[in-house]
């Protein structure tokens, strides 16, 4: 069952169309992937979610329900750009904040003492924001993002200014909240994290759709006819009427090499004319990355 769904969305602002004819269907308790270069239009689907400006045509359901403006409560939404007051003090700010959310001070306080402590920055509460670093920051808003326990979690680049050993934390604690029972769109450009974390995707390109679906069957159907070659040794295989070579490397002594079929031809009858270039080590279905995939996706586009 899908917890949110856009449906034929479309944006305007003046000559620049945003948005052509958008959908997307987040399936309930699901990392789903929104996914594109910059100015493709993601910024405004986001935008759009959180009410913060409306479609010119198309409409937006929050379980089943047509998406209204007091659902911005069951909505979280964690900005690439920071949003605190710089001169408040974090503790303080926090409160603020998740009272905002409609929680009591005695159940924010219970909440942020718990997420305070989890994350290890209980000795920050007095301090103002101004005095943080980046990541510093990007921990205290992601706590006020995820304290009132919203149905809808918005991500839009949730690692920006992070250390590697932070971004893991947080990445863990995305996890975790879907585990508990979030519902995560997850905004961003880094396709590792992609890999990690997504179960499905949507990639938006020039305003427009133009891949979506499980990044596992995604991944699945852009590994068809291609395949990874490992052989002993310095070896060098030319391509023939049966297949490509894509790319190959060295790797120690290691030859290291992709190829795709252009033809019907069967895997055994692969590896028979194969081997004639040396010893072959191993032979498997190459399985691209979604990095390889959305940059292939896009320049095919433009």
């Amino acid at each position: 069952m899908a917890l949110f769904e856009a449906k034929n969305v479309t944006k305007q602002y003046g000559n620049q169309l945003a948005l052509d004819n958008v959908s997307i269907s987040v399936p309930e308790q699901c990392i789903y992937g929104l996914l594109g270069p910059n100015g493709a239009g993601k910024t405004t689907l986001i935008r759009i979610i959180n009410q913060i400006t409306g479609p010119d045509t198309g409409e937006l359901f929050l379980n089943g329900k047509k998406l209204m403006p007091e659902d911005v409560q069951l909505i979280g939404y964690l900005p690439e750009e920071r949003g605190l007051y710089k001169k408040m003090k974090v503790g303080e700010q926090a409160l603020y904040f998740a009272q905002l959310k409609g929680l009591s001070k005695a159940e924010a306080m219970k909440r942020l003492k718990y997420w305070f402590q989890k994350l290890e920055i209980i000795d920050w509460w007095g301090k103002k924001v101004e005095e943080l670093s980046k990541g510093m920051q990007q921990k205290v808003q992601f706590v006020t993002t995820v304290l009132h326990e919203p149905k809808l979690l918005i991500f839009d680049e949730p690692f920006t200014g992070f250390d590697p050993v932070n971004a893991n934390t947080i990445k863990n604690e995305i996890l975790f909240l879907r585990e508990r029972g979030a519902t995560i769109i997850f905004s961003t450009h880094n396709m590792e994290s992609v890999e990690e974390l997504c179960d499905n995707i949507t990639l938006i390109n020039k305003a427009k759709t133009i891949l979506e679906g499980s990044v596992k069957e995604i991944r699945s159907k852009w590994a068809a006819n291609e395949y990874d070659l490992v052989f002993e040794g310095d070896v060098t295989v030319e391509g023939n009427s049966h297949y490509n070579i894509l790319n190959r490397k060295k790797d120690n002594d290691k030859s290291i090499i992709r190829l795709k079929t252009t033809s019907d031809i069967k895997t055994n009858d692969i590896i028979q004319s194969l081997i004639k270039s040396g010893s072959l080590i191993s032979f498997n279905p190459a399985l691209p990355s979604m990095n390889e995939i959305f940059i292939r996706v896009v320049e095919n586009r433009n």
